[in-house]
This record gives structure tokens, C-alpha cells and sequence, in this order.
């Protein structure tokens, strides 16, 4: 990580409640913010906040979300997902999320992600792939 790095650094985006982050099961009148879409969107702006304090090599993974879906958000409303580091202790980040929409709070989040060095990543998952392709091959 690029030195500067603490606690408090913050980022915010803001997105559309399209129809592909709405539920479908109540039909068309009812199309909400979905749960799993907003748990993508708090993951996607804690991952974009540390791209621009990574070292060339490095990424990060999502490895817990703790999230509170307060309300709802119609189709067609904008969010802000603003995310916060809360706990730094590389390679682990602790976030804590707020998401609004115009009106509300709609959502709370606490968001666990652990910067990786990409390579090793790649290394780790060949890895993986093997001792899989041996298991299904019988050997």
C-alpha cells in the first residue's frame, strides 16, 4: 500500500437503481433496491477506495459484509454508497458503509476486505485448480 494510507480515508459513488439491481419476485409494481445488489455495490466502492492507494501487483478481496437494508429504494432512484476505513491492520481493512438514496438511509455496512499481492493470488489459485482436476480425475 502507498504510504498516506489510514484510517479515514474515505470514498463515495453514486449509482442508479437500474432494473437489474431491483428484485423480481413481487413484479413490477413492487421492483425494490435488491439486498444482494446493494451487498455488491458497498463491496465494489470499498475495492474502488483502495485502488488508488495499491502498489502496482496488488488487489483486494471481499471476505466478510455485515449489512442492514433499512429501507427501501425505487427503481430509478439514485444511491450514494459511501465507504470509510474504520480498522486498518494490512492486510486487513475494516470499512464502514453508509448508503442513502434522496430521501434515506437505506442501508449500514460493515465491509472486511484483504489487500493481495495479485501474483501470489494467481499462484494460490493454480494451486487450487490442480488439486482439483486430481480429485475429479481420481488420483
Amino acid at each position: 500500500m502507498k504510504t498516506g494510507f489510514a484510517v479515514g480515508a474515505a470514498f463515495a459513488a453514486t449509482l442508479m437503481v437500474d432494473r437489474d439491481r431491483t428484485i423480481a419476485f413481487m413484479g413490477d409494481e413492487l421492483r425494490v433496491y435488491a439486498t444482494p445488489s446493494m451487498v455488491l455495490d458497498v463491496e465494489q466502492t470499498c475495492r474502488q477506495l483502495l485502488l488508488d492507494w495499491h502498489d502496482e501487483g496488488e488487489d483486494s478481496v471481499g471476505a466478510h459484509v455485515h449489512i442492514d437494508h433499512l429501507g427501501p429504494t425505487l427503481l430509478g432512484q439514485a444511491v450514494t454508497v459511501s465507504a470509510r476505513v474504520a480498522e486498518l491492520d494490512l492486510p486487513r481493512v475494516l470499512f464502514e458503509v453508509e448508503v442513502r438514496d434522496e430521501l434515506d438511509t437505506v442501508g449500514r455496512a460493515r465491509h472486511v476486505r484483504f489487500v493481495i499481492d495479485r501474483t501470489k493470488q494467481a499462484e494460490r489459485l493454480r494451486r487450487k485448480a490442480a488439486r482439483l482436476a486430481a480429485t475429479r480425475s481420481g488420483a
